[in-house]
């Protein structure tokens, strides 16, 4: 339509132009220099068209204008307001019919309350959290050994009945004797499954690796257990703690008479002092962090902490011997010894994580059975390398007179 309305005016102003070259050249004809009286008519009508369509163009801009700006203000408060007022809202009030008008404005936008659903995207931290494992497990604090069948024997010293002795010139010397006992550890099996969708174990980010690594920790602490504490009943391991020798106050005579304020490391103390008896070497003392921890609250009576008499550095050392911090063993109790002579680990097969289709009914389920497990057996061969006990019964024992 502006196209129509400008090439109207073109026109107007190109019959305005001829018009007045037409007066002006009967002007430069006539001595007096006026034009025609119809000529200047017809200027003047044309001139007043032209400016009539003029400033209906510029009343149809100014309304297309006010239109446009109406739009934008109508996003303000200001602006939903004067639209309220001028649609009738206050009428009402105008004609005297009602003391109070109301109007719709548009409330403020926000997340909570505009937002339904995860419309604004989360960023996913990739892997999976959980507690970690223990940072050391049994098999580490000992020695460990290969092997292809199912049973593990050895050969023990069960007797020795020694003759050794100063003799004079042609007496017989005395006889000595021993006995030995063939010792033999099965081999067992450790182990867990789970079942898992297909669709589970397509889908989910990094759920292979997460397997992969979680399960045999677990595994480990099962492991861990049997180690220490196995009761030797098939398909148990015979653990450490079951075959070494317990605290004995009566093995150190007048040591153990009468402790003053007996407290856990003088429990440790005199369990060194057992084993030393044994002729062996301490490498190693296992003990629960809370029962590590009681210890380096120990003040003497001057409230200064025995810790700094005990040991320095970060590797706590009790006695020249290193302590190992694990929750492998119950709290309250404790293990030393010599670890590195006295027992061994055996694996005929190591922990390994298998995927397995062909179980059961899994094809026709569309599932997936993961199978973590290890064959493993433990020769403890020198009980009396190690000496365990309780932190409560040792103090109670070096107390009593």
């Amino acid at each position: 339509m502006e196209e129509n309305v400008k090439n109207q005016l073109d026109q107007l102003g190109n019959l305005i132009d001829s018009k007045i070259e037409k007066a002006t050249g009967q002007a430069l004809e006539s001595a007096n220099g006026k034009a025609d009286e119809s000529l200047k008519g017809e200027i003047s009508n044309l001139t007043n068209k032209f400016n009539e369509r003029m400033d209906a163009m510029e009343v149809a801009n100014k309304k297309h204008m006010e239109v446009l700006e109406g739009k934008k203000a109508d996003k303000s408060f200001k602006g939903g307001l004067i639209k309220s007022i001028n649609d009738g809202a206050l009428s009402s009030i105008r004609n005297g019919n009602a003391r109070s008008a109301s109007f719709e404005i548009k409330a403020d936008m926000t997340v909570a309350a505009d937002f339904t659903g995860e419309v604004i995207p989360a960023q996913r931290v990739s892997g999976y959290k959980y507690d970690p494992a223990r940072p050391q497990h049994v098999r580490e604090l000992i020695p460990q050994g290969s092997t292809s069948s199912d049973v593990i024997r050895f050969v023990k010293e069960s007797g020795y009945s020694d003759g050794s002795a100063m003799k004079a010139e042609g007496a017989t010397l005395g006889q000595s004797d021993f006995d030995m006992t063939a010792s033999s550890v099965n081999v067992e099996k450790l182990g867990a499954y789970l079942r898992i969708s297909e669709e589970m174990l397509a889908d989910t980010p990094q759920l292979t690796s997460y397997i992969s690594n979680r399960v045999p920790s677990k595994l480990l602490t099962a492991e861990d257990d049997q180690l220490l504490n196995g009761n030797g009943s098939a398909p148990n391991l015979s653990g450490i703690i079951t075959d070494a020798a317990d605290f004995d106050t009566t093995s150190g005579g007048a040591f153990y008479q009468s402790v003053n304020g007996a407290n856990q490391f003088d429990v440790i103390i005199a369990a060194l002092n057992q084993l030393s008896l044994s002729n062996y070497v301490a490498d190693k003392i296992i003990m629960h962090p809370t029962d590590f921890h009681k210890i380096l609250l120990l003040k003497d009576s001057n409230l200064s902490y025995l810790k700094d008499q005990v040991f320095k550095g970060l590797q706590p050392v009790f006695n020249g011997v290193p302590v190992i911090l694990n929750t492998a063993i119950a709290a309250g109790s404790y293990l030393l010894g010599n670890f590195g002579q006295g027992t061994q680990l055996w694996i005929r097969d190591n922990v390994s994580v298998e995927f397995f289709r062909e179980d059961g009914t899994n094809v026709r389920d569309g599932f997936v059975t993961v199978r973590c497990m290890e064959r493993i057996a433990l020769s403890n061969y020198l009980p009396n390398a190690f000496v365990n006990g309780t932190f409560a019964a040792g103090i109670t024992a070096l107390e009593t007179p």
